[in-house]
Formats: structure tokens, sequence, C-alpha cells
């Protein structure tokens, strides 16, 4: 089928990063959140960074202007049901995504394809709360949006062959790879990526090293171009904490237990950058490591 007009549920750093490149390739985005005030500095932060790609030559000036004309935000949720496909990009919270799905079922289009940008959460278990479970799969994308090139796309056990066909189309379209990646616990790039972090947390806990020592040891011995506990911050400590409580929970193996660091600084509130204090503390000109 054929995806003209995108429905994007949240508009925080992962929804307006979505909704910056859908509209960018052509399709007409609406934006929804619950929040105004969160609209309206998401159709900035977009405005910022479409700008920022045509002062380095990427996009002309006239694509910008056209691009944020495909962009239109809501606060109601029901004005998402006129849309070909919906990306669910809210909290990383199961209870939360399911009540989302819940009230948009009333209002959709009996073609409309259902997908969550969840980062670890069950996509069979999300489908089989619709009344669509074949036209739901997973819709990951990497941030920062605009400048990842990899979407994971997840199939649940009862997602049909044209679902994943239209959307692996829209990935391409979007400019990006795509991944197909099984329905189990974080996928591939968390599976792996995630517990690689947990494991620099634990190495911080057991004072094998310090918060420099550790980032410098990956970026310079390992060519990361940030070290695991910098990611952390920028990724968000209580998202880690909860993809490894989801790796933990749903395959039982005592190497995915998060590590109480990780715990105490999400209890805390020192969730990375997005509440300048994590690992590093951001409020000063140059981050400062926090241990």
């Amino acid at each position: 089928m054929e995806i003209h007009k995108v429905g994007v549920v949240g508009a925080g750093q992962m929804g307006n990063g979505i909704a910056h490149v859908f509209a960018l390739a052509g399709f007409h985005v609406v934006m929804n959140d619950i929040s105004a005030d969160s609209l309206t500095k998401a159709i900035t932060t977009i405005d910022r960074n479409i700008e920022r790609q045509v002062s380095r030559g990427k996009v002309t000036a006239e694509d910008k202007a056209a691009a944020m004309a495909r962009i239109s935000t809501t606060l109601s949720l029901s004005e998402l049901g006129t849309t070909d496909l919906i990306i669910e990009a809210a909290t990383e919270k199961e209870s939360v995504k399911q009540r989302i799905f819940d009230d948009l079922l009333p209002h959709l289009l009996p073609h409309t394809i259902l997908t969550s940008n969840t980062s670890s959460i069950s996509i069979t278990r999300l489908a089989s709360r619709t009344d669509r479970p074949e036209k739901f799969m997973g819709f990951h994308f990497m941030n920062p949006v605009p400048v990842m090139q990899l979407v994971e796309l997840i199939r649940g056990i009862a997602t049909d062959q044209e679902t994943y066909s239209t959307l692996h189309g829209v990935v391409q379209k979007l400019g990006k790879t795509a991944a197909s990646a099984e329905d189990f616990p974080a996928f591939i790039v968390n599976r792996i990526l995630m517990p690689m972090i947990n494991e620099a947390v634990y190495t911080l806990y057991e004072g094998v090293g310090s918060v420099k020592s550790i980032d410098e040891s990956l970026k310079l011995g390992a060519n990361h171009p940030m070290g695991p506990l910098e990611l952390a911050d920028f990724i968000g400590l209580d998202t880690c904490l909860a993809i490894m409580n989801v790796l933990h929970d749903g395959l039982a193996d005592t190497k995915y237990r998060p590590c109480p660091l990780l715990t105490k600084y999400v209890e805390a509130g020192w969730l990375g950058r997005k509440t300048q204090r994590g690992f590093y503390d951001y409020r000063g000109e140059t981050p400062v490591p926090t241990r």
C-alpha cells in the first residue's frame, strides 16, 4: 500500500526527529503530544535542525520550507486516525504505549498501519491488544534520527508480509537502511549495546576505573566515537535501565542484571543530559564527571 500521511505520537527527542525525516522525504506529518509546549518546542527544534542542514548544503531553503509546511500538530489523538501510518514514540513504558493504542483504535482507518518506536518492548504483546496485529510492527529509529542511518524493522508473530514490505519501502524512501530483527527483548542494537553500557557502569561501580578513564579507554582503545558512560547520558539513564530490566525479565539471565549504581542514578533523578546531570554534570561550560 502507499503511505502518504503519517501520524507521530510524542513530540520529544525521538518524535520530533521522526517527524523531521518524514517531512523532508515528502510525507505529510501530524504530530501529537499531551503538551502544547512540547509541540511548540518540537517545531522549533525541527526548524533549527533543518536550517542546520541548509547551512551545510545538504538541503535547499525551498526543501526546508516545503518540509515545514507538511508538518501539523495536534493535542487530540483522534486526529491521527486519518493517517496511513502511525508511529508511537512515547516514553519507554509498556502501560503508556498500550493506553495510546487503546485510545487510537476507535478512530483508525481500516488500512492504517500501527507501529511503535520502542527500543525493547515485545511487539507481539503490543500488537495483541489492537484490532490489527497483522498491521502492527516495531519501527525503531536510532537517536538522533536525522543523523543515524539505521532503522530496525521488527515483525510481531502476526505481522503480515504486506505490512513489512510497505515499511521496508518507507525506510528506503527516507534514505535510510532497514535491518530486520526478530521480536525478542531489545531486538539487535540494544541487545548488544545496553549490556556493554551496563558493564561500563559495573566497571565504575567496582572501582576498576573512573568515568573519565572508562570513556577514554573505549574511545581510544576500541575506536568508539563516544565513551559508554557519555553515551548512556546521551540516551538517558532511565531508558538504559528500562531496557536492561526488559532484558533481565524477558531472558531470565543474570548477565542482564542492571548495575545497582545505574539504578541509584535513576532514583536520584540524574538521568543524563536531559536533566543536566548523569555520569557527567552538564551545568557548566564543559561536562564534569560526577564520580
